[in-house]
């Protein structure tokens, strides 16, 4: 059978499949997508192939820190490799949550290879009225 190959592209493909493998120490970054939604700031990360016991979500202060990490399927002995592309090892991405945030109920969903946070905005942050009254009237301003 003939076959139409590309040296260079196999190459740029090897030099990537060498860099991009992530260690606890040096991870990669994941993909991922921010917006709020109504009273709530919303972060969607895409970790298809990671199961969910690999996922490690952190918060101290206002940094956010997601963790995850992809292990190669187990093969059995007489099984060999012909192509591996999906890339492995370890994923992770920092973020600065404003302090309109509150980080203390912070909801996390995972499902079909989507980490989906949602994160409420502080009753402080939000809107709201504040009357004038006249120079005879006194009111204390509440919120």
């Amino acid at each position: 059978m003939l076959m139409r190959t590309d040296p260079f592209r196999e190459l740029d493909r090897l030099a990537q499949q060498l860099t991009s493998s992530g260690t606890w120490t040096r991870p990669s970054t994941m993909a991922m997508d921010a917006y709020r939604e109504g009273d709530e700031y919303v972060v969607v990360f895409d970790l298809p192939g990671v199961p969910a016991d690999a996922i490690d979500i952190d918060v101290e202060r206002n940094m956010l820190t997601v963790k995850a990490e992809r292990r190669p399927a187990t093969k059995a002995d007489d099984v060999q490799m012909e192509l591996s592309e999906r890339p492995l090892g370890v994923f992770s991405r920092q973020i600065v949550l404003a302090d309109t945030l509150d980080t203390e109920h912070i909801a996390a969903d995972y499902d079909a290879g989507v980490l989906t946070l949602r994160i409420p905005i502080s009753e402080r942050a939000k809107p709201r009225k504040i009357t004038v009254g006249g120079a005879s009237s006194r009111k204390q301003i509440s919120g």
